[in-house]
């Protein structure tokens, strides 16, 4: 994730269900840039969930409903003051994610956030939020300034508190060429095959944790995507509580 923060241009997406920690880890890339960076960086949030004080670099909260009108208008607003960094509270209206695509195009390194719980779903639910008609043309600028994807769920750990487990989709020279041309089945091979440059899908980032002890292994079936795969781990009688 560190990999992330150093990118100077691009689209960066952190996402996962509510409640999974999208804007603490959004906040930390923030600070870690902030602490060993000097950058220009406006966060556009609704409501402002954290405070950066100034560093290294200069950093400009804006909140909807207090500075700006919409996550657009100050998206528009934005592009006119130069930054180096933009990040986005939440990509939920289309106006909104076609701005941060046409920042990241611009040459800025842009971070927003999606409800989605993989890379795949995140590149469809981006495509398909745009009417049939632009989706080819949508393909294609995605498919330049897409930079990575964060996926994060939150799992209970052991003996408490909770871990974070995650998905990470980096830049490859095979993914530009995938989401042109809307192979999206074909990103999980992309992670599978990029372990060396730091990407790992989720369901290997939650064997890592149940091997490593953080998690229980009923924990880690119940988030799995190939739930089989984490079947010969459980304890007996730990299907037996979901009945």
């Amino acid at each position: 994730i560190k990999k992330l923060c150093h990118l100077n241009e691009g689209l960066v997406v952190v996402t996962g269900p509510t409640g999974s920690g999208k804007s603490t880890t959004l906040a930390a890339m923030i600070d870690y840039i902030n602490t060993h960076l000097r950058k220009h960086i406006i966060t556009i949030e609704d409501p402002i969930e954290f405070v950066h004080p100034v560093k290294e670099s200069v950093i400009v909260h804006r909140e909807v409903g207090e500075h700006t009108d919409s996550f657009a208008a100050a998206l528009k607003s934005a592009m006119r003051h130069d930054p180096d960094i933009l990040l986005v509270g939440e990509m939920r209206e289309l106006e909104t994610i076609k701005l941060a695509l046409s920042c990241a195009s611009m040459g800025m390194l842009v971070f927003g956030t999606l409800h989605t719980n993989n890379a795949p779903k995140t590149v469809d639910r981006i495509i398909n939020a745009f009417p049939a008609d632009d989706q080819n043309q949508v393909r294609v600028m995605l498919a330049g300034c897409l930079a990575g994807i964060v996926a994060q769920l939150l799992c209970k750990k052991i003996p408490k508190g909770r871990v974070a487990v995650h998905e990470i989709l980096l830049q490859h020279e095979s993914l530009a060429n995938t989401v042109r041309t809307g192979q999206i089945a074909n990103i999980r091979q992309i992670i599978e095959s990029g372990g060396a440059e730091g990407m790992v899908l989720m369901d290997t980032s939650l064997m890592n944790r149940v091997k490593d002890g953080s998690i229980e292994p009923k924990e880690a079936y119940m988030k799995a995507a190939n739930k089989a795969a984490f079947t010969p781990l459980l304890k007996p009688g730990d299907l037996e509580d979901e009945d």
